[in-house]
């Protein structure tokens, strides 16, 4: 009975050990402070303070994730932004009266580059669901602007 007791401490003993150096550790604390910018959707950060803690210690599993994701996540914000800022110049051009040949192929081509420019983000698990969805509106988006401007 003793000797189950004694287990139970070392057992303890060990896990607040473990506990406290990942607390105080400081590769970890980055790793925590990134988690968090990572979650409240500040990847810059998110991905600067994680490549920190990577460069302190190369083998900081949650700094090397983090670090991932967070690059995945700015591909997705790139890739918004940039729908963004052509459906805005698109728009600008829809509100002529007629739409000249070299607008049509202006169009065609920015439709272009975001359809082939979605295929190349790779989501994973981890990845926020609303950053996809919204990324994955604006290819669809874009696809069919691409059949009415090629038609």
């Amino acid at each position: 009975m003793r000797t189950r007791y004694l287990f139970s401490l070392i057992a303890f003993g060990m896990i607040a050990t473990m506990g406290i150096y990942f607390l105080l550790n400081p590769s970890y604390e980055k790793s925590i402070e990134a988690k968090y910018y990572y979650e409240v959707g500040e990847y810059d950060r998110a991905y600067s303070l994680a490549n920190e803690a990577f460069s302190m210690d190369v083998y900081n599993r949650m700094a090397s994730t983090i670090m991932a994701q967070s690059k995945t996540s700015l591909k997705y914000v790139k890739y918004i932004d940039q729908a963004k800022t052509f459906l805005a110049e698109i728009n600008s051009m829809a509100e002529q009266e007629s739409l000249s040949d070299s607008d049509r192929a202006k169009i065609k081509i920015m439709s272009e580059i975001m359809v082939d420019s979605f295929v190349k983000l790779a989501p994973s698990i981890i990845t926020d669901k609303e950053l996809v969805a919204r990324a994955t509106k604006y290819h669809d988006d874009f696809e069919k602007l691409l059949e009415k401007v090629t038609r």
